[in-house]
């Protein structure tokens, strides 16, 4: 089972914006990728390939995009390649942190079916929910 993580869509105010980054992604051998930038390279870099990054908006989970692989960036940092297609996951709380996290596939939440929204909640209720054990 691929290991996954989690990052922080900064700046975005929708799932529409998050979708916009990555409707004009680049080329990679045919496949359309994107990349972000680390400081370092994960330690378990090779249990992540074909896992997803899990993007976090107003303190949920809402969406994935594959991870591909990694490669050097300039200035020492890492480039972690994903695909230009997100995948609509089933809103799950989640707390927004600095930099990336790991996320086991067990913690994962699941893919919204095809045609489904998965409305995200203002981010006060969704985290008072989750504090009281609710979601």
């Amino acid at each position: 089972m691929p290991l996954n993580m989690t990052k922080v869509a900064y700046g975005a105010q929708s799932l529409d914006e998050v979708h916009g980054w990555f409707a004009d992604g680049g080329r990679r051998g045919g496949e359309k990728v994107v990349h972000i930038t680390t400081r370092n390279c994960p330690k378990r870099a090779a249990e992540m390939i074909g896992g997803s990054v899990f993007w976090i908006l107003k303190h949920q989970l809402v969406a994935r995009s594959e991870i591909i692989g990694f490669s050097e960036a300039e200035g020492g940092r890492t480039a972690i390649l994903i695909s230009s297609d997100l995948i609509d996951v089933v809103p799950t709380p989640r707390r927004a942190h600095q930099g990336w996290r790991y996320l086991e596939e067990k913690d994962a939440p699941a893919d919204l079916a095809s045609g489904a929204s998965g409305d995200v909640l203002p981010a006060d209720m969704a985290s008072e929910l989750a504090r009281l054990g609710l979601v």
